[in-house]
């Protein structure tokens, strides 16, 4: 159940320096934040103009079961986590929204399990040809997608998980380009 790609964790999308913010400063504060406990370890954390998405790694469940009893109870742990710690994740989200001025979204990982709790869904406009509509409709035709918005946005992640390494290049390439205009000199 990935709800976002890979690669894209802990490191900067060109943007959120916009507000101040750089994305380490921005995990190092809700790594202080968090309760000792609620994970094994630090949480990940990405962030882009809109969103702070906080995954943190719950400690699995030894089981002698087959794989169906071990995925019972990984869905019965996320949902005891996510019941435990409501208050609380609404408290410290409550504070980074008005610190960082983006909205908070959480989730968990545990074994190869990966579930995000209500995460931010923005309508991105966009102007597409008869050909690129063509697409979507096919989709849409197909069951693939409910909806030319859902067709979009299985495209997208499509692309993300299939052209994952150029992706990172892309995102390398611009924080060196970002690194080298905050080096050069500045005027007036």
């Amino acid at each position: 159940m990935r709800g976002y790609g890979h690669g894209e964790h802990g490191h900067g999308h060109g943007h959120e320096h916009e507000a101040g913010f750089d994305p380490e400063q921005i995990g190092g504060w809700f790594a202080g934040r968090i309760p000792e406990g609620w994970f094994t370890g630090a949480p990940e954390v990405s962030v882009d103009r809109e969103e702070i998405l906080v995954v943190g790694t719950l400690a699995d469940i030894e089981l002698q079961g087959g794989s169906t009893a071990v995925a019972a109870a990984r869905a019965g742990r996320i949902k005891q986590h996510r019941e435990d710690t409501r208050e609380a994740r609404m408290r410290i989200a409550e504070e980074a929204q008005r610190r960082f001025r983006r909205k908070v979204s959480w989730g968990v990982r545990i074994g190869d399990e990966e579930e995000l709790f209500t995460t931010v869904a923005l309508p991105i406009m966009t102007r597409l040809r008869m050909p690129e509509r063509k697409v979507l409709d096919t989709l849409v035709e197909a069951g693939v997608a409910r909806s030319r918005s859902h067709a979009l946005a299985w495209c997208v992640k499509l692309v993300g998980e299939h052209q994952g390494e150029w992706i990172d290049g892309l995102r390398q390439a611009l924080e060196q380009v970002r690194s080298a205009r905050e080096a050069g000199p500045t005027v007036g």
